[in-house]
């Protein structure tokens, strides 16, 4: 099993690639790509780390040997968001960053599972999908907005608020993946009630975290220990599946069957070629259904502007 990390040296490369080092099956191969200068005194200090996973240090224009062989593809490349930014200025920058790495991706590896942590999630797995479509290599089972963080927030605070083990918590999360399009189905908990001002507090929370985490940096940076952490769980599922371990189930931001956006994140069924099946959702509270249909207007914008941005 080969796993590329395409910013490998940035916050959260470097902490997904730890994890990915430790957790990765036996034998697997970790390719590391960055264009920063440290990249390859990153990839020395991981190297050292005494597990089975074999490590490959590719820097600069070297992207091309990262990729091949590529089971699956994790972009984390991109500018972080500050306090004060506009959404528009982290799309401009990262939009064309991530153009440029699909371009590559299509060419080397056609067939590899790409999940995409650069944000804004909701429009830069569109950017990806279209290009990917332009050159005609486009499997919407093969594409993926990680979204996973918002799962392991809404369970970490559930679990917080009552006082349970988090392993034990399970939220499904839907929609995308920014502000109110962010959608935690709360009713969904099993063996666990809250009453409406714990779910409107949570849901509040839950939709705002990462700007706890921008504030509390004072502007030097995001989310980046928990959204590695995020995605190794992610990374690990989707090699559960190509395994052929059945049920692998996981919240992400992919393109499906249209009912409510043409890119919407729910629970997936994950397996050899990727999503083996989306999960219809089961029954809203009025509450959900109501901050759903809220939303969508949202969403779509942000998709729209997705489809539109290599007509810039």
């Amino acid at each position: 099993m080969k796993v590329t990390v395409i910013g490998a040296a940035g916050g959260i490369g470097q902490a997904l690639a730890l994890l990915l080092k430790i957790q990765l099956p036996v034998g697997s191969i970790l390719s590391l790509y960055d264009i920063a200068p440290i990249t390859p005194g990153v990839i020395m200090d991981l190297s050292h780390i005494p597990t089975t996973v074999k490590i490959e240090n590719f820097s600069n224009k070297d992207i091309i040997s990262a990729l091949q062989n590529s089971d699956i593809v994790i972009i984390s490349a991109g500018i972080a968001r500050k306090p004060g930014m506009e959404r528009s200025d982290l799309l401009d920058v990262n939009g064309k960053i991530i153009l440029n790495l699909i371009k590559h991706i299509a060419y080397t590896v056609p067939k590899a599972l790409i999940g995409i942590i650069t944000n804004p999630i909701n429009t830069t797995v569109v950017i990806a999908a279209e290009m990917l479509k332009k050159i005609g290599v486009y499997d919407k089972r093969r594409l993926f907005g990680i979204s996973t963080l918002d799962v392991i927030r809404a369970n970490t605070f559930v679990a917080e608020l009552k006082n349970k083990q988090p392993n034990d918590i399970n939220v499904p999360v839907i929609g995308g993946h920014s502000g109110i399009t962010i959608l935690p189905l709360l009713s969904h908990v099993k063996n666990i009630n809250f009453t409406e001002k714990e779910i409107i507090n949570l849901t509040k929370r839950i939709q705002n975290a990462g700007n706890e985490i921008v504030a509390a940096k004072v502007g030097n940076g995001s989310a980046t220990l928990s959204m590695a952490y995020a995605a190794a769980r992610f990374v690990l599922s989707l090699i559960n599946g190509l395994q052929g371990i059945l049920n692998i189930v996981e919240c992400a931001y992919v393109e499906g069957d249209g009912k409510y956006t043409r890119f919407f994140s729910q629970p997936l069924i994950l397996g050899k070629n990727g999503v083996e099946k989306i999960e219809p959702l089961k029954l809203l509270s009025i509450f959900e259904s109501q901050l759903l249909y809220s939303m969508l207007t949202t969403l779509k914008k942000d998709i729209i502007q997705g489809e539109e941005f290599m007509l810039k």
